[in-house]
C-alpha cells in the first residue's frame, strides 16, 4: 500500500479550506477515507493559516510517504526540514544462461 500526504478539501463553496491528510494513494482524496490528519491549511483569510505537525509528517516520510507539490511547499514555508533520501543502489542484472541446443 503507498501512502501520501495531500491536501483534502473542506467547507462550502467559494470558501473551501483543507486539511492535511495522510491517505491511501489509490482512494479519493475528497471522500475516500484517511488514515490521520496532520494539520489544516485555510487560503481563504489574509494571511493564511496554516498548522502542521512536523514530527508526524517526519514520522510518515520516514515510512515512505510521498508528498503532493502542495505540501511539499507547504512544509518548505513552515520550515520543516524533510531528510534526504539515500540514492537507489541498482542491482546488478544477473544473466541468465543459454540452454544448450538439442
Amino acid at each position: 500500500m503507498s501512502v501520501i500526504i495531500r491536501l483534502k478539501r473542506m467547507g462550502k463553496e467559494n470558501s473551501a479550506f483543507y486539511r492535511i491528510v495522510v491517505s491511501d494513494e489509490r482512494k479519493s482524496a475528497k471522500s475516500g477515507p484517511y488514515i490521520e490528519e496532520l494539520g489544516y491549511y485555510n487560503p481563504v483569510k489574509n494571511p493564511p493559516t496554516i498548522k502542521l505537525n512536523g514530527e508526524r509528517v517526519l514520522y510518515w516520510i520516514s515510512k515512505g510517504a510521498k508528498t503532493s507539490p502542495t505540501i511539499a511547499s507547504i512544509m518548505k514555508g513552515q520550515g520543516v526540514k524533510v531528510p534526504a533520501k539515500p540514492a537507489r543502489v541498482k542491482k546488478p542484472k544477473v544473466k541468465k544462461e543459454k540452454k544448450a541446443a538439442k
